[in-house]
């Protein structure tokens, strides 16, 4: 069993394992895949049947990257009968094929987020609903939180919580708006995202025949990243997993990041409480990252009280110490990242692509951005606007759709004048009342249009679309789906009316549907996901296209810097790191510091940030930044805080060294002088006239320090701040929800504080 030899002890323990609840704790860089991969690979070896393994990850890129793998070590081609995807492809594989048990077509639409919001928004104002109060992305979000706990509308409807919380949102019609839409969905023949994972459990708890089905089909259940789970998939696991209870999670509680999207971490922490007999294997050992930048990643998550205890520990070289970057603004900070790639690559031949920047929240990267291009270093935002977004890719995806369920009413209302053919958007809205009142579909309105009165050019406009597109659907019996959408685009004249704008936009947007026909080119020519080489229709892509994930697209080998958030860094790693935008309220977040459980999460975000890094990590902040239109002093972060000194090496830039030193970033640094002398160090500072300083604030707050709240503050009151000492109080400006306070310090000088953010504690005694 050479497949083996070069597995350390935890990870063979894993592996050999096979029978039985097993969880794998799995620190950052411990190589988790391959152990996934070779517990499959010893499973097979051992005479499983690949039938009997179900494997699911949350990304396409996981899933590929762990077929390749067993096949590498199986030597056959044995991998492609295993399930192996993310929980939505799989799901939606097998909905398909048990689709007629819930009423719907087994060549359902999925709905991404934009037909979701789309259909929504119709509902909306179908029901005379403010739109600016049932906003879709907040009336989705809703529906989203539900239907991944489980939650149908009809229970949504009963449930007083909920019904409550939106009465007290001022939106009780949120209960009414779930309902039409789940309705609307069905009749469209459609299931969005949430629905994949919602209809799958109902499929398993509404038809036992069903259930037993995949409980015996499904022997060994392996899933990854089981941090990240949410009721549904939980539950769903659980019911999968509930004859043979041989179910592997590999997960790290310290990489739970995803609360967000209704993921819980009580999944990974209770799960020895789900079975008997579980066994736990800890991957401990980092391959990843040098000594130093695994030290500060243990030292902060240890500050975490809800966890599972382990200490990652590597035999790789100690390397640099950590560099921590204190800016003036946020624009020194954006020019200190570009220099210091630039001089890396100059000085170390990095290429761009191992360069990542991190931060909290896209809005961040402007700095990033406009500094990088004045150096002329590429680069490439993730979590951008994906090429399936794209305007002229949704128009054409919308057709094939359309041609594969003509339900798809979201598809329909996109492409029905497009291009231009006389069926004006009056004509659209009285179809739609039609349809509603008839309980038909829109397509069945258009197919019967001479019934409902239409104008006589309307009606031929809407005759000569229906003709069209039954003509493509009498395509997809016996043409791929290459064959079918270059016919789409050739004879609705998508592709002619985008080739005769030839302004920069227009050439772009026809290079953009060549390179969606390219992709459909390849996608008839290659083996799908499941290995499967005779299905390549149209209906087949189409699933493939939008289950596709943030970290499926774009071209991993392009020589650019990355910037993107620490969400969607989470499974990647650079030789080269910058986290940026290390302040209080921004990182951690302004709504995360008042809940520990929402800090702690915020705290395992950091820790996501640092693991990034192989060989240099660079941690910056800036003590003033634009925030909603004002320039705010910011607090380091407390995460700063917890990194003992000597795995750091702290820097200041934007001043000359002239002017007076600051504080070390432990003991929160703040400006010594007067606004006059702020304005002129923010304008920017020559690289010739930087500089690193320190000094010292030691202060340690009195007994019993307790805040004042904010709007008890006024001028001339003496102070104290947990970090700054004593001061006075020498000037309030701003409005009362949001005043700012001038300040002079006893040891850190005068500085401007938010009052909403500064926990400062009134007090009697005379500044002396």
């Amino acid at each position: 069993m050479d497949y083996l030899s070069d597995l350390n002890e935890p990870q063979r323990e894993a592996v050999l394992y096979t029978e039985g609840p097993l969880m794998i704790i799995a620190g950052a860089g411990s190589g988790k895949t391959k152990v996934l991969t070779t517990r499959i690979a010893h499973l097979m070896k051992t005479g499983v049947d690949a039938f009997n393994i179900l494997a699911l990850t949350f990304t396409n890129k996981a899933a590929r990257e762990m077929k390749e793998r067993i096949e590498k070590i199986l030597g056959s081609n044995e991998a492609r009968n295993l399930y192996i995807g993310t929980f939505h492809s799989v799901f939606a594989r097998i909905l398909r094929s048990e689709a007629s048990h819930l009423g719907f077509p087994n060549n359902f639409t999925i709905y991404d987020t934009d037909d979701s919001k789309s259909l929504i928004k119709t509902i909306v104002r179908e029901q005379n609903l403010d739109e600016k109060t049932y906003k879709p992305n907040y009336v989705l979000n809703r529906i989203s939180a539900a239907k991944n706990s489980l939650i149908g509308w009809e229970q949504y409807a009963q449930d007083f919580h909920a019904r409550n919380d939106d009465q007290h949102a001022n939106r009780p019609m949120i209960y009414k708006l779930y309902e039409i839409y789940v309705k609307r969905c069905f009749k469209n023949g459609a299931m969005d995202f949430d629905d994949l994972l919602f209809n799958m459990h109902k499929l398993l708890t509404s038809f036992p025949e069903v259930l037993h089905k995949y409980q015996h089909k499904f022997k060994y259940i392996l899933i990854d990243e089981y941090q990240d789970t949410n009721p549904a998939q939980y539950s769903i696991i659980k019911l999968l997993g509930a004859v043979f209870e041989n179910i592997c999670v590999v997960g790290d509680d310290a990489q739970s990041i995803y609360s967000f999207r209704g993921a819980t971490i009580q999944n990974i922490l209770q799960f020895e409480k789900d079975y008997d007999d579980v066994k736990v294997v800890k991957l401990e050992q980092n391959y990843r990252s040098t000594k130093s930048i695994l030290k500060v990643a243990n030292e902060v998550i240890a500050n975490n009280k809800l966890q599972i205890q382990k200490v990652l520990w590597t035999d790789n070289t100690p390397g640099e110490k950590i560099i921590m970057m204190r800016t003036m603004s946020d624009n020194d900070e954006g020019r200190f990242v570009a220099d210091t790639i630039a001089e890396q690559k100059l000085r170390n031949h990095y290429h761009e692509k191992e360069f990542a920047i991190l931060y909290r929240t896209n809005a961040q990267s402007r700095s990033f951005e406009e500094n990088l291009r004045r150096k002329n270093i590429p680069y490439r935002i993730y979590g951008g606007l994906s090429f399936y977004q794209r305007k002229e890719i949704k128009d054409m995806v919308a057709y094939l759709r359309v041609i594969v369920n003509y339900r798809d009413e979201e598809a329909l209302r996109r492409i029905i004048n497009y291009p231009v053919r006389g069926i004006g958007k009056t004509s659209l809205e009285k179809a739609a009342v039609i349809a509603n009142q008839h309980n038909i579909t829109l397509w069945q309105v258009l197919e019967q249009a001479a019934m409902f009165g239409f104008h006589a050019g309307t009606l031929h406009a809407i005759q000569g679309f229906v003709i069209m597109i039954k003509s493509f659907q009498i395509m997809l019996e016996k043409q791929n789906a290459y064959e079918v959408a270059f016919r789409v685009g050739k004879e609705t004249g998508i592709i002619k009316d985008l080739f005769n704008d030839k302004s920069t936009e227009g050439v772009a947007r026809y290079e953009n549907i060549q390179e969606l026909l390219n992709s459909i080119k390849g996608y008839t020519e290659t083996p799908d996901e499941e290995g499967e080489l005779t299905d390549k229709s149209l209906g087949s892509y189409l699933q493939q296209i939008t289950l596709l994930t943030d970290a499926d697209q774009g071209d991993e080998d392009s020589d650019v810097v990355r910037l993107m958030t620490i969400h969607a860094a989470k499974g990647l790693e650079f030789p080269c790191v910058f986290v940026v935008g290390l302040e209080e309220t921004l990182f951690p977040n302004a709504m995360s510091v008042n809940d520990r459980e929402d800090l702690e999460e915020e705290r395992r975000l950091f820790y996501v940030a640092v693991t990034r890094a192989k060989t240099k990590l660079w941690l910056t902040y800036a003590n003033m930044r634009y925030r909603f239109g004002n320039l705010v002093q910011n607090d380091p972060s407390r995460f700063l805080d917890e990194i003992p000194k000597e795995y750091i090496e702290e820097s200041f830039i934007g001043r000359s060294a002239a002017q007076p030193n600051y504080s070390s970033a432990w003991d929160r640094p703040y400006m010594q002088e007067r606004n006059t002398q702020t304005k002129s160090a923010v304008s920017g500072i020559s690289a010739a006239n930087q500089t690193a300083v320190k000094t010292t604030i030691d202060h340690t707050p009195s007994v019993g320090f307790s805040p004042d709240d904010p709007s008890a503050f006024e001028t001339g009151m003496e102070v104290e701040h947990q970090k700054f000492g004593f001061g006075k109080i020498l000037k309030l400006e701003g409005n009362p929800g949001n005043r700012i306070a001038t300040i002079f310090f006893q040891k850190a000088g005068e500085k401007k504080i938010m009052l909403n953010y500064a926990r400062l504690q009134i007090v009697k005694k005379e500044i002396g």
